[in-house]
């Protein structure tokens, strides 16, 4: 999370969450607070200013789960994973303190030289991830019907009101058919605990501690690649193709070792790998479309050309998915095409590879 200046005004539940926060840690005072970027959803984040540093959280919950949020964190810490220690929370009204992870974050640390250190740290988080233990519901599985609606949100917020495109029936029955084929893929993995947001933006780098897990309160009970792909085919950073499958390889090595996975052959799991990060991107497409649309959430859209170019790669390398490709290729990417953020995402592509400089993550052709 990272900070943005204060606005000149504030809110009746951020006014709430000031007083609250100082009652809760007895300041005696209200506790002053900076707004800080915060995640997809509805929750608000802030740093305390004139009080120990700490996350203040304002869940509304209404919209959110605050009494998930400190199950999931409180579960995910007792075995290990350093999700930020819930301080004090008030789950009826929505407010919670959290530990403050700092604000260096996986995406700004990442470079040539720096990415084989840094995922092997966050890796091996993700490994002591997936061998918690399932504990009653808390953790719902992610089953065909949540990643089967996740995918429907491309056709109605990306084709239909972003785009403008309205599917044919014909179009309705290749888009089924492709997401069938994803989810028969998804769920012959081995299930094991899913984080659901594993990527570069949410993991916290502290010098010589574990890195900080956040945005974990939405953990399911799922595909074992998944969390693998939404870090590696992370949305806002690109790698060459031949390093990431090397990666993917050697995660699933280390797997098999540590009993989350029965031996396979490398074909299969990549192309577990594959198809789960397709599914993602599929769903990805159509979430920043909404959050821009419904939300009023526009920084997402910028991210928009890179989730198209994953998409389009994985699917046009396998015949069962290539109908896929093609039909986005010649019927949404004009589309795209023509739209502000994606001709913004191609100039400063352009740019960067006119001055010399490595361009392979921002290139969307």
């Amino acid at each position: 999370m990272s900070e943005r200046p204060l606005t000149d005004g504030t809110d009746r539940r951020r006014e709430e969450l000031c007083l609250w926060a100082g009652r809760a840690l007895r300041t005696g005072e209200s506790v002053a607070l900076q707004t800080l970027a915060g995640d997809a959803g509805f929750r608000r984040y802030f740093r305390t200013l004139n009080a120990p540093s700490l996350i203040a959280v304002d869940s509304p919950p209404a919209r959110t789960n605050p009494g998930r949020f400190v199950a999931v964190a409180d579960y995910l810490r007792h075995h290990g994973i350093h999700t930020p220690m819930v301080v004090a929370a008030d789950v009826e009204r929505g407010y919670m303190l959290l530990e403050d992870l700092g604000d260096r974050q996986l995406l700004g640390l990442l470079n040539e030289d720096s990415v084989e250190g840094l995922y092997a740290e966050v890796l091996s988080e993700l490994l002591c991830l997936q061998q918690i233990p399932p504990e009653g519901d808390l953790f719902p599985p992610y089953n065909r019907e949540l990643l089967l609606a996740e995918m429907r949100i491309l056709p109605e917020w990306l084709a239909g009101k972003l785009l403008g495109h309205s599917l044919t029936e014909e179009e309705s029955r290749l888009l089924e058919d492709t997401f069938n084929l994803l989810l028969d893929s998804a769920t012959e993995q081995p299930q094991v605990l899913v984080h659901r947001d594993y990527h570069s933006r949410n993991l916290m780098v502290r010098d010589g501690e574990r890195p900080g897990v956040v945005d974990f309160q939405d953990a399911v009970w799922g595909p074992v690649t998944y969390d693998l792909a939404s870090l590696l085919r992370d949305c806002y950073v690109r790698w060459p193709r031949e390093r990431v499958e090397h990666w993917a390889l050697c995660y699933a090595d280390t797997a098999e070792s540590a009993g989350i996975l029965e031996p396979v052959p490398p074909q299969t799991f990549l192309r577990w790998f594959d198809w789960m990060g397709l599914q993602r991107h599929i769903k990805v497409l159509g979430l920043f479309p909404r959050l821009y649309l419904r939300d009023g959430k526009r920084g997402y859209l910028p991210d928009l050309p890179l989730v198209i170019r994953y998409a389009l790669e994985v699917a046009g390398r396998y015949p069962e998915l290539k109908p896929f490709a093609d039909w986005f290729r010649s019927e949404l990417l004009p589309l795209a095409e023509r739209q502000d953020w994606y001709r913004d995402y191609r100039s400063a592509g352009e740019r960067r590879t006119r001055a010399g400089e490595v361009a392979e993550q921002r290139v969307p052709e």
